[in-house]
């Protein structure tokens, strides 16, 4: 009933939910339509872009690289992409890979977007080539603005190091373990079936849109995925990273680097008139996570947006508890 008041209060035509608790599923379930006009329900394995919610399987798949010894998170990125630069000298030698995953370059908000979106010619290495070309807003480490276009850098280095494109890394060493089988790491992957819509409010109404299909930036946004496998993601997570059978996708060590903030963010100073108790006190960006706390508990939490797709994933790992 929540779920449903939700979607007309809001004039959404459909959704899928996940929630987990100690080890469980508790509820992976559709709402609404995949598409106006049509009778096709939503249901557990409806597959949605989850858009930034990539960035956490990105950073997942840097954290076993470092475990194996491929790559070092506090080492240069340019160790491996020795043509990678910013615009200032002292900011290409001294970034590392630990650096592309926290919104810390000095690289303003959003910046290198339009060499992306709208769908531009360029490929994944011109990308990276003409952010040489990008000026710094801020000072080194000095200030939080979120990127997209340093994901996109982590995906080549992970090309760079293992020999397969992001896609096949991410599919390979993170979506066949977990099993999510429904999941692909790009829009145009697999079957055009039991796929939601992308709508949007156009000029007041909500309507079909045209859905982004862009590859380029698929390391910082492009995995679609379902209510089903996001509870299979959320209950590794949550495990630190222990698979169904046992076996591990990373460590505990790991665990603990993707949780822990890099770059601090101000809280805000007050909260909406009654919800103080919601009022954050401290926040900040960790590994492909954002990180708060929420009625006192320590919280990972990210948001994703796409053309015609919104997602939030929420994990409480003291209570072993998640809602996709």
């Amino acid at each position: 009933a929540l779920i449903a008041r939700a979607l007309r209060t809001f004039d959404v035509p459909g959704a899928a939910v996940a929630v987990v608790r100690d080890g469980r599923v508790l509820l992976a379930r559709g709402y609404g339509v995949r598409d106006l006009g049509r009778p096709e329900r939503v249901d557990a394995d409806t597959r949605f872009g989850i858009a930034s919610n990539t960035k956490a399987f990105t950073a997942t798949l840097l954290a076993q690289l470092v475990e194996e010894g491929t790559l070092a998170w506090d080492a240069p990125v340019t160790r491996w992409l020795p043509d990678f630069a910013l615009s200032d000298p002292y900011v290409t030698r001294e970034l590392t890979v630990r650096d592309l995953l926290v919104h810390r370059s000095g690289l303003g908000l959003g910046a290198g977007d339009l060499l992306w979106w709208p769908e531009s010619t360029y490929g994944r290495d011109e990308i990276v080539r003409r952010l040489r070309h990008l000026p710094l807003a801020t000072s080194f480490r000095s200030t939080y603005a979120y990127d997209n276009v340093l994901y996109l850098v982590a995906g080549q280095l992970v090309e760079r190091v293992t020999g397969q494109r992001w896609e096949e890394a991410t599919r390979r060493r993170i979506l066949d373990r977990v099993g999510m089988r429904g999941s692909t790491p790009r829009w145009g992957d697999g079957a055009r079936t039991n796929v939601a819509g992308t709508h949007a409010e156009v000029e007041g109404r909500v309507r079909a849109i045209a859905p982004d299909t862009s590859d380029n930036t698929n390391p910082a946004g492009g995995i679609h995925s379902t209510a089903a496998d996001m509870a299979r993601w959320m209950l590794v997570q949550l495990d630190s990273g222990r698979l169904s059978d046992g076996s591990r996708l990373f460590s505990p060590a790991s665990a603990r680097e993707l949780w822990t903030i890099v770059t601090p963010r101000r809280a805000p100073a007050a909260a909406p008139l009654g919800l103080d108790h919601l009022r954050p006190r401290f926040r900040g960006y960790a590994l492909g996570f954002e990180v708060r706390d929420y009625r006192g508990r320590f919280t990972l939490q990210h948001t994703g947006g796409l053309p015609g797709y919104l997602s939030m994933v929420t994990m409480l790992p003291d209570a072993r508890a998640g809602v996709a």
